[in-house]
């Protein structure tokens, strides 16, 4: 099967992780979540940059793990993927997984909210979406992201 095409831009607002996240394993965690050809943006903010974006965009005054902004599905998915460094290093820890592990698999749970997958208002939708993750991570040779996790990610 093709590698769906993929214009990527990545950010370092936060310099910090930057050793975990080289360009050629972005693209590869997001191309593996595209379904079609994307246009992605993802940038790695501090706590600050992701509170504010978290608190102006979604009304919840904290940093959280990962924002999808999705601008269009069709033909070309269009987003903007924003994770929150300090977020993720301290669920990494938390869950006991290497720190990019859990970037890969942020990094599929966003590009698959910027295609429509959605987790907050239905059960099923939400098993759905995790099955996927969970077959894409599988696929990518990481382990289950949901084979211990006792919540869902925001």
């Amino acid at each position: 099967m093709a590698k769906p095409e993929l214009t990527l831009s990545l950010q370092f607002a936060d310099p910090a992780h930057r050793e975990h996240l080289p360009r050629h394993k972005v693209a590869r965690w997001v191309r593996a979540a595209l379904e079609g050809p994307g246009e992605i943006t993802v940038r790695i903010v501090g706590s600050e940059e992701g509170q504010a974006l978290n608190r102006d965009f979604r009304q919840k005054d904290y940093a959280t793990n990962v924002l999808t902004f999705d601008y269009q599905h069709e033909p070309v998915v269009v987003a903007d993927l924003i994770l929150c460094a300090p977020v993720v290093a301290k669920e990494a820890r938390e869950l006991r997984v290497p720190l990019a592990e859990h970037y890969a698999h942020l990094l599929v749970h966003g590009t698959l909210h910027a295609q429509g997958y959605d987790h907050e208002d239905d059960d099923v939708e939400a098993e759905a979406m995790e099955a996927r993750e969970t077959e894409l991570m599988l696929g990518l040779g990481l382990r289950d992201p949901y084979r211990k996790a006792k919540g869902r990610l925001s």
